[in-house]
């Protein structure tokens, strides 16, 4: 297994303080979304009952169901707690989930990772780099992070073509951590805050 983040540069107190602080305190991700709270568990579970969602991500419980998508909300909720992770949201009209944004946060390094997906009716309309680019926006600048790192699967080319676009580079293949247990390879990238404002 390959422990995430490879570039760790240790930063002073006050920094990592004020990165726990804007964990503590988000309760949206600008315009993309909102907190992932305790009554959101019954639409969430509709999002990440879809196979071709939820299957590909490694990050996920690998029982989707009411109960399980209950505890992942209650984790990241203490995650908040601590300063050191996130789960957001995005909605339609209708109350559905349309999209998720999972965020670990290392704050004693000033970096996070950004996971998640959208519903496929939003998919290849462009939604998903302009969501994507939005988050890393927000992550620099709200969150305060200096570097943002990504994991993908091997096979996982949507991904890897939005990462190279926006400007994310690639640094190795690793072994992530499955949270049942075993292993996945993945290809691992990162964006330092200065390349990102370039």
């Amino acid at each position: 297994m390959t422990d995430i983040p490879i570039t760790k540069n240790k930063v002073n107190k006050k920094k990592e303080e004020q990165i726990r602080d804007a964990v503590r305190n988000a309760v949206n991700l600008g315009e993309l979304g909102r907190l992932a709270l305790e009554n959101d568990v019954d639409a969430l579970t509709v999002l990440l009952e879809d196979p071709l969602i939820s299957n590909p991500i490694y990050t996920l419980p690998d029982k989707i169901n009411q109960k399980t998508i209950a505890d992942f909300i209650k984790q990241h909720l203490l995650e908040r707690e601590r300063g050191e992770g996130l789960l957001m949201i995005s909605t339609d009209a209708k109350g559905g989930v349309s999209a998720y944004y999972d965020i670990n946060v290392w704050p004693q390094w000033s970096v996070c990772e950004l996971g998640g997906a959208i519903r496929h009716d939003r998919q290849n309309s462009g939604q998903g780099g302009v969501g994507a680019s939005t988050a890393f926006s927000w992550l620099f600048e709200n969150i305060g992070v200096d570097l943002i790192c990504e994991t993908c699967s091997l096979d996982n080319i949507r991904t890897a073509k939005l990462l190279e676009r926006a400007g994310f580079v690639f640094k190795c293949e690793i072994e992530s951590k499955l949270p049942a247990g075993g292993f996945r390879p993945s290809l691992y990238w990162e964006l330092k805050r200065e390349d990102w404002h370039q």
